[in-house]
Formats: C-alpha cells, structure tokens, sequence
C-alpha cells in the first residue's frame, strides 16, 4: 500500500537522500482521494504531498488568471525537477489542465459538488484583509521546510483573533522566491516576476469586490523585496485603497525589542534556522524540530554595513551565495532556543502585526477623509 509523507515536514537532508524516482505532488486544495492518486501512479511505494496552494485557482473562492497559475505552478514543478526527481505533478480537480499537459493528474475534488463559498466573505469588507504568505524551504538539520508557513501562519491567525471586528486572514500561501536554492536541497521557487504578477491580480480581484485594506505579511525574507514591488504596483494602479507589508515579523519597534531584551545569543544568532525561528517551531510543533541536529553557524562574513541576524543588517543590499556563509543551510545559534522564548516572541510578533492593522486602518480612514474634503488636486474638477 502506498504511504503518503508531508513534504514540508522533512528536513532538507532528509529531501536530499529521498530516490529521485519518488513521485511528489503539488495540489490545488484539499480533499482529493489518494487511494485513487495512488492508482493514477502506478501504487508507488512512498508518495510526497507538497504543500496545497489554498487559492488562485478556479472553484477556490479567491481565483487569479489561469495563465498566472500555471507560471507558478510550472516553476514550483521546475524547483522540483532540478533537484533531480522525475516524477512530479500538479494536482488539479478534473476539469482543469491549465496547458501543463503531462505535468498533471485530474481527480474529482470537493468544490466541483459542493461550491466554494467567497474568500473572504463579502461581509468582511471593510477590515484589513491579511495575506499571510510563506515559503517551503530548507532550513538547517533540525527545522522542517515548513518553518516559514507555520510562523507565519501562526501570527496571521494570532492577529485576527485579537482583533476579528478589524482584520480577517486568509489562508497561508505556502510558497514564495528563493534566489538561492542551488546549495541545498528542498528548496522551492516561484520566481520574482511570477510571484508578483500572482499577488497583484490578487489584489486586483479583492479590489475588485470593493476591499480596500491588504496587509501582505511575508513569513520569508526572500519574499520582501518583491512584495515591496506589489505594494507599490498596487498603490498606483488603485488610488483608493491602502496595501502595505513589511519586512517580515518580530523585528519592529514592538518585538523588537522584546526580542533584544531575551535572546540568549550574540549577533549573527538570530539569522535563518537560528534562535528566533527554533524557538518559535520548538513553541508550535515541537514534534518537527530535531534539535539534537541542530548546528550554530555564526561567522558569517560581516562587515558594518552588511550583516545577518534576524534581520539583515546594514545599509549594504546583496545577495551572495548561500553556502559562503553556511555549509548546513544555517545562519545562527539554534542550539540555545528555548520554548519559552519561543512562546515569548510569538506574541510579541502578534502585538506587533495587530498594531500594523490598527495604523492601515487609521491611514485608510483618514486619507479618504482628506479625499473626499476635496484635497489638493482631489478637489480638481473635471
């Protein structure tokens, strides 16, 4: 009988001995039946289940462009090939193909019996809609590639429960760009351009169904520079709306300093896999974190204006290799992180991202009030 495994739920030495003959599949949601995908593979010994993308496709609730999907769909099987499996596919309900030929399999899925209700809800207009947006992605011996999307997935959650009359959270995205895959293994990649076309003509449709109010919350540093260029892109194509992210989570003048204050590490220790994001999965699945393997990797090569700790450092913007820095796929001191401080900083993240929705709101509110007095060239007749 074929034995499904969760993909994000390794680490990437475990991904870089799997055969490169294991099928691994990419789903378009939930609910499919896998003893039927088991049939459609031939009953393979071991299948891999990638994470499945929540939205952007037909009978989702929230759909993009069908040419959107397939460009990130075919760079996240692309991630997949060049890492050596030769068996990978999109998981799509059955009247889709979406020109990815060979790369898919069809099954029945649930949205094509029972609709898919709006997402979000048309009642939820009017509060900041929060896109968490994570990564699938290696980090060190001892985290799962999943590290990213439970973060933030986590915080997102955390947000709209504090406050659920002034945000709602959509569904994590659980992929993003990685501009360094090459060094080690597990490593996807949506791509910049196709990361941020998808995004925007995500905001296009919510806009378009009269939200006015996004906050795009990355889980990955790789994501920020490119979410910076949505945000922007979005800003002008719609002027009366207010869409902001912010460079990643934990690190502003709130967390921040609440971090500062606790952290057991020196500078550097903090970085990819390191104290912050152990401490956080060792609080939300400790049953994923192989501490024992867990190696601190500080000497990264640091100058005063270019640096790595939970943020990097510096007035330097660059992207050198990976593995000039790390030879485990770590930047920092895993080894020290407590569950405590795990807990700690979750929630000083939360109070952070909270705080961020209050001021969209209040930017929100009160740019359209100057709008509507007829400010500047707003009071400009035609």
């Amino acid at each position: 009988m074929t034995k499904f495994f969760a993909y994000d739920e390794v680490t990437w030495p475990e991904t870089a001995v799997l055969p490169r003959t294991t099928p691994l599949i990419i789903p378009l949601g939930t609910g499919y039946d896998l003893a039927r995908l088991a049939d459609c593979l031939g009953q393979p010994e071991r299948v891999g289940l990638l994470p499945a993308l929540p939205f952007g496709w037909r009978g989702s609730g929230l759909a993009v462009g069908e040419g959107l999907l397939t460009a990130v769909l075919q760079n996240l099987l692309n991630s997949l090939r060049e890492d050596g499996f030769t068996r990978v596919f999109a998981l799509l309900p059955q009247d889709m193909n979406l020109g990815l030929h060979d790369q898919v399999i069809v099954l029945p899925h649930p949205s094509q019996i029972t609709p898919v209700p709006l997402l979000p809800p048309a009642s939820e207009v009017g509060k900041v809609v929060i896109i968490p947006i994570g990564h699938t992605e290696q980090h060190g011996y001892h985290l799962p590639l999943s590290t990213d999307n439970l973060i933030i997935e986590a915080i997102g959650q955390g947000v709209s429960t504090a406050v659920p009359d002034h945000a709602i959270t959509l569904p994590t995205f659980p992929y993003g760009v990685s501009t360094h895959r090459q060094a080690f293994a597990g490593t996807l990649n949506v791509q910049g351009r196709a990361f941020e076309d998808f995004w925007l003509a995500v905001v296009d449709g919510l806009v378009g169904r009269g939200f006015d109010r996004f906050y795009l919350m990355s889980g990955h540093g790789g994501n920020c520079s490119f979410l910076v260029n949505v945000v922007k892109y979005a800003g002008e194509r719609h002027r009366r709306i207010f869409c902001a992210t912010a460079w990643l989570h934990t690190s502003g003048h709130i967390a921040g300093p609440v971090v500062q204050a606790t952290r057991l590490s020196k500078r550097g220790g903090m970085g990819h896999a390191g104290e912050l994001e152990t401490a956080m999965i060792l609080h939300l699945r400790p049953d994923l974190v192989q501490q024992e393997k867990a190696v601190d990797e500080i000497e990264f090569i640091s100058t005063p204006s270019y640096y790595m700790d939970w943020i990097e450092g510096g007035e330097l913007i660059a992207n050198p290799p990976w593995d000039d820095d790390t030879a485990t796929g770590a930047y920092g001191a895993g080894s020290v992180a407590t569950v405590e401080n795990g807990r700690c900083w979750l929630e000083a993240g939360i109070a952070e991202k909270v705080a961020h929705v209050h001021e969209i709101h209040e930017q929100h509110t009160r740019r359209e009030a100057r709008r509507n007095a007829g400010f500047g060239l707003w009071g400009r007749k035609e």
